[in-house]
């Protein structure tokens, strides 16, 4: 059973797939992961993903792993992969304004939730375990959790969370840059490089940034 589990927020390779399998034979596993986090603009976006063997073996035949680890392109590839295969997704995004609002770490937290939720809905059944990439519990979810530090690189379904936000970010990002020219987000995907943080000091904000994020940027000196 589930509570006879040890399910440690930080193993190794080995251990995590053990711990997988063991879940997996408890029923569906669903993975969550966000992207965005230490933007200055642009949502916080969240993805939920569940995989069957099939689909995971033919991604990882593919070099699945964590999105921050491969290329732009490989990332594209590996989620036109997705899709052909007919995997089962969701995403979720929170507002600068939520963000402001809650701060990051809410914020982030409550996107995977969302997009979790919904995709539980699109199930219709119950999950054996959520695997959360990260140290933090998703709260107001009603569903048996492994919270897991870098789960993003031991656990498939959550690497394939991981594409799915963040190549649904970075398109959305590329559509900013269309409106918002001055700050290059199609580059810097709304990350606080240099240039960006330049166009902030020069050019002020814009009503995708956050502003709990540019203040100080914008502070005179």
């Amino acid at each position: 059973m589930f509570n006879d589990l040890i399910l440690p927020s930080k193993c190794s390779g080995d251990e995590a797939k053990i711990n997988l399998q063991k879940l997996k034979s408890l029923g569906y596993i669903i993975g969550t992961d966000e992207a965005g986090r230490g933007c200055l603009a642009g949502p916080v976006t969240a993805a939920a993903v569940v995989l069957t063997q099939e689909q995971e073996e033919k991604l990882l035949a593919m070099k699945l792993r964590d999105s921050k680890l491969i290329s732009a392109n490989s990332r594209e590839k590996i989620f036109a992969k997705i899709q052909e295969l007919g995997v089962l997704w969701r995403v979720s995004q929170g507002s600068p304004a939520l963000i402001d609002e809650k701060n990051i770490l809410r914020a982030s937290l409550l996107t995977m939730s969302d997009c979790v939720k919904k995709l539980v809905k699109k199930l219709n059944h119950s999950p054996a375990c959520i695997v959360v990439d990260g140290n933090q519990r998703i709260p107001e979810l009603n569903f048996k959790q492994w919270i897991l530090i870098k789960a993003d690189k031991l656990i498939p379904v959550v690497s394939a969370a991981s594409i799915v936000a963040k190549v649904l970010r970075d398109r959305l990002m590329r559509i900013y840059n269309e409106k918002y020219p001055a700050y290059n987000l199609a580059r810097n995907k709304g990350y606080p490089t240099e240039f960006h943080i330049n166009a902030v000091k020069k050019f002020g904000i814009t009503e995708i940034h956050r502003k709990s994020f540019c203040k100080k940027f914008l502070e005179k000196d």
